[in-house]
């Protein structure tokens, strides 16, 4: 049978996510629409991006937050081109976006003693093999597969290298020991369900001991540069962006900011996502046609929910037209690079009470492309 309760809010996408629940874009403080970005209203806006940010995650003492161009890819690109090549580095990744860094530090680089700690999608890598002595390169959640690290135990309390985390899709969803990262990247468009464009660049102190005491073999372009005479710019870490912002993604940003904190904060945010991986738990534990792609429950996402289904790539496609057309879930293909499957975003902007509704639909659209 047909179900008939269909989802509210239909968007389950992964990346741009959807908004946050009550959203109404005429909501929005806009006051800085048409106005300089380094204007007093311009840079008190992106400053409080940064302050804001930084106080609901509770960074530790010394660290600096700043709005940088060009989404999360822009914000790891500039820590990998600013701060490698000092020390080997160690890379780890198991899904596409892991994969990704590694061939632009080996082929766009061109490291030599880059070292690759990989695994298949589904698995995490023996992260026992990586070396702290080393730089060590790797994504917190694998965003196309659904794998991620369980926590933050295996990296050394007194390593030698930098961290670089791209945690584009855990930040206000998983918890992070601040501690053992010395660089984190994420963008707005994840988990906050914000807009677009702009990345998100946390540092260390030694992240930034790296910046002022280590310059690069090869040239850097103007928006990856965060020294100047061999000091941190200070002021891209308090408002004074290397490039034009949009004000109104800023607007957006600072609305979604509010929305955690009146939510009750990160552990809330947390704890909602939790919540929604729990239903689709629920629904493969019942339903032996679909399955996770993480193997290892532990390591499960709960944020970018990936599905294995006994179906052949034709019949799954199938199933997610088949839930587009009737308009209860949009986006939920795997991503091309992954196994055939699906991916729902489970992240705090999604409701519990839609995902309840779309899994009876799932085994529904199942049926129709399998019988």
């Amino acid at each position: 049978m047909q179900p008939q309760v269909k989802p509210n809010n239909p968007n389950f996408s992964s990346g741009p996510c959807s908004k946050r629940p009550g959203y109404d874009v005429n909501n929005l403080d806009l006051s800085t629409l048409g106005r300089s970005h380094r204007a007093a209203i311009g840079k008190t806006a992106l400053l409080r991006c940064c302050e804001e940010t930084a106080e609901l995650l509770g960074l530790p003492e010394g660290y600096r937050v700043g709005v940088v161009p060009a989404s999360d890819t822009g914000a790891v690109e500039m820590a990998l081109w600013s701060m490698l090549g000092q020390r080997p580095v160690d890379v780890v990744h198991w899904e596409s976006f892991g994969s990704g860094w590694y061939s632009d530090i080996t082929k766009q680089l061109k490291l030599d003693d880059a070292r690759s700690i990989t695994a298949d999608y589904g698995v995490l890598p023996n992260l026992s093999e990586v070396n702290f002595a080393n730089d060590v390169v790797f994504t917190w959640n694998g965003t196309t597969s659904g794998v991620k690290v369980p926590n933050g135990d295996w990296i050394a309390d007194d390593r030698e290298g930098l961290t670089i985390c791209d945690a584009t899709s855990a930040v206000f969803a998983m918890e992070m020991p601040w501690e053992k990262l010395d660089v984190v990247t994420f963008s707005w468009q994840k988990v906050l369900g914000g807009e677009g464009a702009h990345g998100m660049l946390v540092l260390s102190p030694r992240a930034v001991e790296r910046l002022e005491t280590y310059t690069p073999a090869w040239p850097l372009p103007k928006i990856f540069r965060m020294t100047k005479g061999g000091k941190l710019i200070e002021g891209i870490f308090k408002g004074a962006t290397i490039n034009t912002p949009s004000m109104m993604c800023v607007a957006d940003y600072l609305d979604a900011l509010n929305w955690v904190r009146e939510m009750g904060g990160v552990s809330a945010a947390i704890q909602k996502s939790e919540d929604n991986l729990a239903v689709v738990k629920a629904f493969v534990d019942a339903n032996d046609w679909i399955d996770f792609l993480a193997e290892d429950e532990a390591t499960l996402s709960n944020t970018s929910i990936c599905l294995t289904v006994k179906a052949d790539a034709d019949q799954v496609k199938q199933m997610t037209k088949l839930l587009e057309a009737e308009g209860v879930a949009y986006d939920i293909g795997a991503y091309r690079d992954a196994p055939d499957g699906l991916r729902i975003w489970g992240g705090a902007t999604v409701e519990k009470a839609d995902l309840e509704a779309l899994m009876p639909w799932l085994a529904w659209a199942y049926e129709q492309v399998t019988a």
